[in-house]
């Protein structure tokens, strides 16, 4: 993958300053959890949807937004981050464009991850 396409989808510069500091191979162990957690995070999101629940949803979403944001994945953060603010006026008409960007992203977004630490350790 070009690394143009790679900064879409992760912050590269976190990545490498995270990967000067602690390891490669420290943040794939954090990663993986993630990957672990993962599961929980999106059936939360989904769960406040489904419900209609605009303020459970946000609080999801901010939750799913550091968690993400912590490993380096860009795209998904960026989507969680416009999730989480319900206040926004583009909000009601987007917000489930914006769950499904996370949904449809996120397993990639974190391969993706995975094979740059993996490259890197």
């Amino acid at each position: 993958m070009a690394t143009s396409d790679l900064e879409t989808i992760l912050d590269l510069n976190t990545l490498e300053q995270y990967c000067s500091a602690i390891g490669a191979g420290t943040l794939l162990k954090s990663v993986v959890l993630f990957e672990q957690l993962l599961p929980e995070y999106l059936s939360n999101l989904q769960q406040a949807a489904g419900a209609n629940n605009k303020e459970q949803l946000c609080s999801e979403a901010h939750k799913f937004k550091g968690a993400a944001g912590s490993v380096g994945l860009k795209r998904v953060h960026h989507y969680a981050q416009l999730l989480q603010h319900g206040e926004d006026p583009e909000w009601d008409s987007q917000h489930q464009a914006w769950l499904q960007q996370i949904l449809t992203e996120v397993t990639a977004d974190l391969q993706q991850l995975k094979s740059f630490l993996e490259a890197k350790a």
